[in-house]
């Protein structure tokens, strides 16, 4: 199954029109150029940490749908991303991040419909995320776009380290 969004240059490529909340900014697939300034926001958003190198997570991330891999672009600078996931079960999120200056104009929303539409298109019957519940205001987001608790346990095994 195909993408729902338009493609560029073979690429997925979303205008703000492709999903329902009315934003600036345009959604176009991540690209090499546009590594050093994913790393800033997520650092600017508190989602890097020690354990994991966001050099290293993107380069896992390019090696396996890396359409799923999102920006968001205001006036020539990244002000959000997503990195989606589909492994023929359960579609996963990871480092939704919108730059907290730009934050609650819609640009989460906007650039989170246009990963659920990619993952839609491979045939993603759900998709699961985690947050920690202490993050309440994430919770509150996810919450208003529909996603619920499923009241489960999220463990997890590092088969690599990075530092």
């Amino acid at each position: 199954m195909g993408s729902s969004l338009p493609l560029v240059a073979g690429r997925a490529y979303c205008e703000p029109a492709a999903v329902s909340v009315n934003t600036l900014m345009k959604i176009r697939a991540y690209n090499e150029n546009d590594k050093n300034e994913v790393i800033s926001l997520w650092g600017d958003c508190g989602l890097t940490v020690a354990q994991n190198d966001a050099a290293k997570d993107i380069e896992r991330k390019l090696k396996v749908d890396p359409d799923l891999f999102l920006v968001g672009v205001s006036e020539s600078e990244i002000v959000a991303s997503v990195m989606g996931g589909y492994e023929g079960h359960r579609g996963w999120i990871n480092y939704l991040a919108v730059k907290p200056s730009e934050q609650r104009k819609g640009y989460g929303q906007a650039i989170m419909q246009a990963v659920e539409i990619l993952l839609k298109g491979k045939g993603c019957p759900k998709i699961n995320l985690q947050v920690r519940s202490a993050n309440e205001s994430v919770i509150a987001f996810y919450s208003a776009m529909g996603y619920e608790n499923d009241n489960v346990v999220g463990l997890g095994k590092r088969l690599e380290y990075d530092s």
